[in-house]
């Protein structure tokens, strides 16, 4: 017979406020604290790729320098799904695939100048046929050289972050392991990147592009030059903190 849970105790509305004021000023904390660990990680130190690498992709061969796809950042999943692979052929990895579900619509990465590749070792055959079955969209590139063992993704999942300046390219950041499980959200995966969100509340080194917070989202299908977004923002004061609400003006 399994043993009953041992619930938390039952309190007033009162005392549950109290509890819940404790606990979110301790989630604020967490919140300075991961915003200046992104602040130092845009500071990190590049390494040039100097290696040519070769993908395939659903139109053919391409280089690293054309997964930017034009844009200057690039991040590049590598996923498990090729022979050998648990749920080969019909389905990648379990953990590679509950990843892959949760990546937001790729049009705001993309209007951050930043793109979004899956790369694994299965020909684009097999690619495109997961990605029809399990309704997936991001870009997702066959690996046909020594990539993976070059950027610590061989043998184990990993993120790898780039940035472009013309033809060269650098490299700028990798996360792995339990790091890869809060990927997915736009905003994670932004937070990896040389030039972070790009807002002005950020803290990021002098002459990086910056805009004025909220004004850059819109709807993933209205991201076109000049769009406006919905409604006016105006920053307000949080206890110091510098936060934003709507306004109908």
């Amino acid at each position: 017979m399994t043993a009953p849970m041992k619930t938390p105790p039952i309190v007033s509305p009162q005392a549950w406020e109290a509890a819940r004021t404790d606990m979110l000023l301790k989630e604020k904390a967490v919140m300075r604290a991961r915003d200046a660990l992104a602040a130092e990680r845009r500071r990190m130190p590049w390494m040039e790729v100097n290696k040519a690498y070769a993908f395939e992709g659903p139109d053919g061969q391409a280089s690293l320098l054309d997964l930017f796809d034009g844009r200057r950042q690039l991040i590049v999943y590598r996923a498990f799904f090729e022979p050998g692979v648990f749920g080969w052929p019909d389905h990648a990895c379990r953990g590679c695939s509950l990843g892959a579900d949760q990546v937001a619509h790729l049009a705001h990465l993309n209007a951050r100048d930043t793109t979004l590749v899956y790369a694994s070792r299965a020909p684009q055959a097999d690619i495109g046929r997961l990605k029809m079955r399990m309704g997936w969209e991001m870009p997702w590139v066959t690996i046909k050289d020594s990539f993976d063992a070059d950027f610590g993704v061989d043998e184990w999942h990993g993120h790898n972050v780039f940035f472009r300046d013309g033809d060269r390219v650098f490299r700028t950041y990798f996360i792995n392991s339990r790091g890869d499980e809060a990927m997915g959200t736009t905003w994670s995966y932004l937070d990896a990147t040389p030039l972070g969100r790009q807002e002005v509340w950020e803290d990021s080194p002098e002459g990086y592009p910056q805009t004025p917070t909220y004004k850059w989202w819109n709807w993933h299908d209205n991201y076109v030059a000049g769009a406006a977004p919905d409604k006016k923002w105006v920053e307000v004061s949080d206890a110091g903190e510098a936060t934003f609400r709507k306004t109908d003006e």
